[in-house]
Order: C-alpha cells, then sequence, then structure tokens
C-alpha cells in the first residue's frame, strides 16, 4: 500500500482513539477552537495523538509519533464559543514532520500508519476466530451480555474493536495503537483476556 502524506491538525490529549471507536470531546480552549472551526470548514478531520502533559511535558510533534485521525461526526456550538463534539476514529497516522504553527493550534505532515504483517489472509481469518472465541467465552461467563458489543467478523480487522471493550490504562492502548500488525495486537488483548478469566468475573 503506498504511504499517503498529508497536513493535518494536531490536538494532542491524555487519552488513545482507536480506529474505528467514537469518542465524546469537549473543546474549551481558544486555539482548538479555532481548529474545530477550520476543519468544519473542510473535511471535519484532526490528529488527536495521545501526550500527557504532566508526564511529557510541552508537546513537540516529534516524529514518529503516532495517532488516530479524528472526523467529527456531530458538533454542537455552545454559546460561549466552546464545542461539544463526538468523533470517530478513521485511521492511524505517524508524523513526518512537526511544523512551525501558522495558527495557534499544532499542525504537522503526516503519513498514513498501515499494517505490515506476514500472514495471508486465510491465516488471518483463523487467528481473528481465535481472539473471537476467546472473547466469547469470556462474554459468557458474566451474568448478562453487556449491551452495545459490536458484532465481531472475522473478515475483517477486529483487534481494534476488541481492544474499545477493555479497561486497560491509555499506555497499553497507545502501544496497541502503534503495532503494525494485528496478530501481534490480537496476542496482547488475548493475554489480557485470560488473565481476566483466570481471576475469575465479579
Amino acid at each position: 500500500m503506498p504511504e499517503f502524506r498529508y497536513r493535518l491538525p494536531l490536538f494532542p490529549l491524555p487519552v488513545v482513539l482507536l480506529p474505528g471507536a467514537v469518542m465524546p470531546l469537549h473543546i474549551f480552549e481558544q486555539r482548538y477552537r479555532d481548529m474545530v472551526a477550520d476543519v468544519l470548514e473542510e473535511d471535519r478531520r484532526f490528529g488527536l495523538i495521545y501526550h500527557d502533559w504532566d508526564e511529557h511535558g510541552p508537546f513537540l510533534a516529534d516524529t514518529g509519533r503516532v495517532g488516530c485521525v479524528a472526523e467529527i461526526r456531530q458538533h454542537e456550538e455552545l454559546e460561549d464559543g466552546r464545542y461539544l463534539l463526538m468523533v470517530s476514529g478513521v485511521e492511524r497516522f505517524v508524523i513526518d514532520e512537526g511544523l512551525e504553527q501558522q495558527s495557534l493550534y499544532f499542525e504537522g505532515i503526516v503519513t498514513s500508519y498501515s499494517d505490515d504483517s506476514a500472514m495471508t489472509g486465510e491465516e488471518m481469518e483463523f487467528r481473528r476466530r481465535e481472539s473471537i472465541r476467546l472473547f466469547e467465552d469470556l462474554i459468557d461467563l458474566l451474568p448478562e451480555r453487556p449491551e452495545g458489543l459490536r458484532e465481531l467478523d472475522a473478515g475483517q480487522e477486529v483487534s481494534f474493536p476488541l481492544a474499545q471493550t477493555i479497561q486497560m490504562d491509555r499506555p497499553w492502548h497507545q502501544r496497541l495503537l502503534e503495532l503494525r500488525d494485528e496478530g501481534s495486537r490480537l496476542e496482547r488483548i488475548d493475554q489480557v483476556v485470560r488473565a481476566v478469566m483466570r481471576r475469575g468475573i465479579g
């Protein structure tokens, strides 16, 4: 798959958005209000990138940082200029080049960040079915099936939908986002699922 370089507004936050996930955001800082206003006039997309300001210090748009493109699905502008957004994760990106800020918010030149797996399609489908079966075994241990679980199809990528159901710390989700092999992501997810099953439910 050819790489695609493009300019992208960047929104550093101490959260991890995964492809396919839906996330609410409250935009109150002026520079990000400006960012939202700009992207609403264009393609409604910006890059959400995990950054804990207390732990990591200033955001520098370092080359090699991996994030997820967020697309605004719904928005409400409040009377004082704040925004309430509902965004969905579209695809991953990696920062190629940080840019000098022509606006108050951050921007970068990014490249699409896709998987690079040695598995064939049939091998990957088999691997996905293993993880789906393990996850269903865990769900069967619950008193009742949780609402809102997505139907998983072994013919499509399933590691990110599975990861959305797992309560782990943000660095764990960020590392998962950075892995370029679905089989490796599924193995990490399976480890967590097995650990939960060993401990038991409740």
